[in-house]
């Protein structure tokens, strides 16, 4: 098995490289037009089958040994967000007011770190598909990919994908079978009342009173419609009227975010606040309009693929540096749109540091700690060589 120390000093060096490169040149989803050519060319050079173009700006890299049809998915994000970065060394983003805020920049290093050494000294029988998904970020991408036959077309059984997590020690892996990220809906209630003069506001049915309680209301969703031991979330985050200082409006809109685990708990909180919304402006003499809609579904491991992560790690990092049922997170993640298609798993590797003052994930100061490479590729190359055993 590979570990970390294992690994070849100048592949480490290459994957640093790679890295701040990929940092100082940041590309949003759908436009990684210069990364993506990197990544290709990276692949090509260690001799890997290379397909390009696949959802948009996505590529597959496919390795092949032995005799064995089984195939396993490696995934890696390669999108950056639109931040301002307030980091002042030297591969800090030269495109102003887009950064690798999120550690795609070493998703993706590792990645190809692992294929190369696969490619130069892998045990393994079968095929080894290595999958640079765009528009993480935007929870388009996967579905770009999927809809444009990735797992048909290279036979994957199943996928497996790794986000850094700042806070977490360098080493160590985090993981859990079930839910492990949330899904994440976004709706817009419009009331529509009677507006009028500020002076006279009995000649008015003012949505701004019936939003506010329309938001109170809302919080009962949590409070009575689900266990104590459920995690959902249902946020309000924005109220907007037509109105002006001196005049109740006519309208209001109030918009806001949901969190949920299970998909049987999205479609409970919808129900609920379509009727408490028709419910409350018909007690006012309104009446509303609900849109909801999806962004990310909720990103749930399979058993046998965790089981397989959680040993993979523990040969690979060490037993004490594994943890195998962490607590889920209610942040979403695009990978979940595979894993509703094909068996996986999806856990989180050690960045260390601080996870505040803006050093976060999608904090201005947020930086990919390098030193995480090595565990990073020694493990997906570790993984590889578990699901596709060598005979």
């Amino acid at each position: 098995m590979t570990r970390p120390q294992d690994l070849p000093s100048e592949l480490v060096a290459a994957m640093t490289e790679w890295r701040r490169d990929f940092h100082r040149h940041p590309e949003l989803g759908f436009q990684e037009v210069r990364t993506s050519r990197l990544i290709a060319e990276r692949l090509a050079a260690f001799g890997l089958e290379v397909h390009t173009g696949i959802g948009g700006t996505g590529v597959v890299g496919v390795l092949r040994r032995g005799a064995s049809n089984r195939a396993v998915g490696l995934r890696a994000d390669i999108d950056a967000l639109p931040i301002v970065e307030k980091n002042d060394f030297a591969h800090r983003s030269a495109t102003d007011g887009v950064m690798h805020a999120c550690g795609h920049d070493g998703h993706t290093a590792m990645l190809l770190g692992a294929a190369g050494h696969l490619a130069a000294d892998g045990r393994f029988d079968g095929t080894a598909v290595f999958i640079f998904q765009p528009a993480e970020e935007h929870g388009r991408g996967a579905q770009a990919m999927i809809d444009d036959g990735l797992f048909e077309r290279f036979g994957v059984d199943q996928v497996f994908g790794i986000h850094n997590m700042p806070g977490l020690p360098v080493g160590q892996l985090a993981v859990r079978t079930g839910p492990i990220m949330a899904s994440e809906d976004n709706f817009e209630i419009v009331i529509h009342g009677a507006g009028g003069h500020a002076s006279a506001p009995q000649n008015t049915i003012d949505p701004i009173v019936i939003a506010a309680e329309v938001v109170m209301a809302l919080q009962t969703i949590v409070a009575r419609g689900f266990g104590p031991s459920d995690a959902v979330v249902v946020s309000a985050t924005e109220i907007t009227t037509d109105g002006v200082r001196n005049v109740i409006p006519s309208t209001a809109w109030i918009r806001g975010d949901v969190r949920t685990f299970l998909p049987a708990h999205q479609q409970r909180v919808e129900a609920l606040m379509r009727r408490i919304a028709a419910g409350v402006c018909a007690a006012h003499g309104a009446t509303c309009e609900v849109e909801y809609g999806n962004s990310f579904v909720p990103t749930i491991n399979t058993a046998e693929a965790t089981d397989l992560v959680v040993r993979t790690a523990r040969d690979v990092l060490g037993d004490g540096n594994v943890d195998p049922d962490c607590r889920p997170i209610g942040g979403a993640e695009d990978f979940a749109r595979m894993l509703a298609v094909r068996e996986g798993c999806f856990a989180f590797l050690g960045n260390g540091g601080d996870a505040g003052r803006g050093r976060g994930l999608h904090g201005q100061y947020y930086d990919f700690n390098d030193d995480a490479l090595a565990p990073g590729a020694a493990w997906w190359v570790g993984l590889v060589e578990a699901a596709l055993p060598a005979r």
